[in-house]
């Protein structure tokens, strides 16, 4: 469930010098290598939530670039809150850029071949047919994706719904994506595998959680 109402969420994100928002964005797209201040790997998630994955990414990822896009101001400032409690317990996560926007911009405010790799992890998974266009994993929104990736890089999928996932495999096949790991139960199989909230709640009552990596199609 997403908090949407809090109040003064916009305005508490202003303090916070790493976040952008899509205002500031489509009118001044920027060079993320220079927001950073180096050449380092760049890696985004898309639907960061309140930022339990991009935290625990940062902290196990040094020498790599990450930005976390949300949509909503009131489940930023959670991830704000976040960063800020371990930075004043002594982490460094200065490697962390957060951006408030939706998604369908996303080829709009990075450049081609700019990012290495892409996180969605439990999206959305609009169940109305006539909403499929809306997944971050319809052939819509990997043909974004396509554009902005670099030649090799890849996109993490996770999720618990069955559907969203079959869906999923389906539209990275059509769209020509190689396919470098497919599994419905992830389970402990990968000791890097780094858990969301979301995971951590369904991983504790069983719940199998899907998961796909793929690959960017040759230009």
């Amino acid at each position: 469930m997403r908090l949407r109402n809090v109040p003064g969420a916009r305005e508490d994100l202003a303090d916070f010098e790493r976040e952008f928002d899509w205002d500031s964005l489509k009118d001044k797209p920027v060079k993320w290598g220079d927001v950073f201040g180096n050449t380092d790997p760049i890696m985004i998630e898309i639907g960061m939530g309140k930022g339990g994955f991009l935290t625990r990414l940062a902290m196990c990822s040094k020498g790599t670039n990450l930005i976390g896009i949300e949509k909503f101001s009131s489940v930023l400032i959670r991830a704000v809150q976040k960063i800020e409690q371990l930075e004043n317990a002594g982490e460094d996560l200065s490697n962390i850029r957060l951006i408030r926007m939706d998604a369908e911009n996303i080829d709009k405010v990075f450049g081609e071949k700019e990012i290495d790799r892409i996180y969605l992890n439990f999206s959305d998974p609009w169940p109305k047919d006539r909403h499929a266009k809306r997944r971050l994993t319809s052939r819509q929104f990997l043909g974004r994706y396509q554009r902005i990736l670099k030649d090799g890089g890849d996109i993490i999928f996770k999720t618990d719904n069955k559907d969203l996932f079959d869906f999923s495999l389906e539209e990275a096949k059509a769209s020509g994506w190689e396919l470098l790991h497919i599994t419905y139960d992830l389970g402990d199989s990968d000791p890097s595998n780094i858990m969301t909230e979301y995971e951590e709640r369904f991983r504790s009552i069983n719940k199998p959680i899907c998961r796909m990596i793929i690959k960017k199609p040759s230009d």
